[in-house]
């Protein structure tokens, strides 16, 4: 005979199964609760670690930034060009004959020099001795008739007229005498000038026309050094009174010469204006023709401030220098001035003492802090 059975009794057994039956699952759950927490705590903790490793490396790194430096210090800046030039004759002289004849003397060599009258050629005076002597002999003449008829003009044997075309016939004659007289002397060619002699074209013997060449003669005890110079820097040059050059043939010896002229017309194909320096040349070390380099300079600052081209950066579009001081580097505004090689003058914007970044620039930023490996006051010190 069955029993009912407690219902509270009943349901005490039912929790009492599904207690046991959840205790695996419990248990597993609280294995991976003490394997998997742990675990995941170590990780956030490596994790942060290593963001603070990760950070106080970049830290490190960024305050280790090497550079170099170089310290203002005023010095004179120049902008420069060099133009090449080439050297002239102060005078270059052709002489030529200025009568016909057949040269019978020949006085001179190339190389020699001479002075002013010295006789450079002869040419034969046979004939124009002749002309001379005939010229003064009419002359003697008419002089003669002229005095005649005075006399007799005064007693009237003779008419005024006849005494007008004695007087008339002097004075041609007189020209006459003068003519024959030039055409002798021009026999003899003369030096008109003090040089030396660079090309002789006669022979003894050799038949001159009048107009031809007997020889060259120069003047380079001081030369002309032409220069072309570009219309942009005529402006600089006019205010210049001298020029320092080099003469390549010569070593490259260096020159002072002075401003002689300015060509006020451009060559119409090369669109350069002509400056001729003057150079002395009492040793004729130089000869025309010669190429020299001349230096102009166009600006200069005597206690200028001067970094170099490279160390200017951008940044923000503005043009700058980063400036060190006490191992921080900011960066610095300028305006560039003119060039001076591989320098550019600063006019404003940096003092003098003070310490601009010239090595690992490129890779700083404004307000770093970096570590200064050297100061130099030179960029030749760069490569000791």
């Amino acid at each position: 005979m069955k029993t009912k059975s407690d219902p509270t009794e009943t349901f005490g057994k039912k929790t009492r199964r599904l207690i046991w039956k959840s205790i695996p699952f419990i248990a597993v759950m609280l294995i991976i609760g003490l394997i998997i927490l742990p675990l995941g705590k170590k990780i956030s903790t490596k994790k942060t670690a290593l963001a603070e490793k990760q950070s106080k490396e970049k830290t490190a790194t960024k305050a280790l930034t090497n550079v170099i430096t170089m310290e203002l210090i005023p010095a004179m800046v120049m902008e420069k060009i060099s133009l090449p030039g080439v050297a002239k004759p102060w005078v270059s002289l052709e002489v030529v004959s200025e009568i016909t004849g057949k040269v019978i003397t020949k006085k001179i060599t190339e190389g020699r020099r001479v002075n002013i009258g010295d006789i450079l050629a002869v040419i034969d005076k046979n004939d124009y001795q002749n002309s001379y002597n005939s010229a003064l002999a009419s002359h003697e003449m008419a002089l003669s008739t002229e005095k005649r008829l005075k006399t007799l003009v005064k007693k009237d044997f003779v008419t005024q007229s006849q005494l007008d075309d004695a007087v008339a016939r002097v004075k041609t004659s007189r020209a006459a005498l003068e003519n024959a007289k030039l055409a002798l002397s021009r026999c003899t060619i003369r030096s008109p000038m003090r040089g030396i002699v660079d090309r002789v074209y006669i022979e003894n013997g050799k038949f001159l026309n009048s107009g031809d060449p007997v020889a060259q003669i120069l003047q380079i005890d001081k030369l002309k050094i032409e220069v072309g110079i570009p219309e942009s820097d005529v402006a600089a040059v006019r205010k210049l009174k001298s020029f320092d050059m080099t003469i390549d043939a010569l070593d490259k010896k260096t020159y002072t010469g002075e401003y002689h002229y300015l060509y006020k017309t451009a060559d119409s194909m090369a669109r350069l204006y002509n400056l001729e320096i003057k150079v002395d040349n009492r040793d004729g070390q130089i000869l025309p023709d010669m190429f020299a380099r001349v230096k102009i300079i166009k600006n200069q600052d005597p206690q200028g401030l001067a970094v170099p081209m490279y160390s200017l950066v951008t940044l923000n579009k503005d043009v700058g220098v980063y400036v060190e001081s006490k191992g921080i580097v900011r960066f610095r505004p300028v305006n560039p001035g003119f060039l001076d090689g591989w320098k550019t003058q600063i006019p404003k914007g940096l003092e003098p003492g003070e310490k601009i970044v010239v090595v690992g620039h490129r890779i700083i930023e404004d307000g770093e802090q970096v570590n200064v490996t050297k100061i130099i006051r030179d960029m030749k010190e760069l490569s000791q």
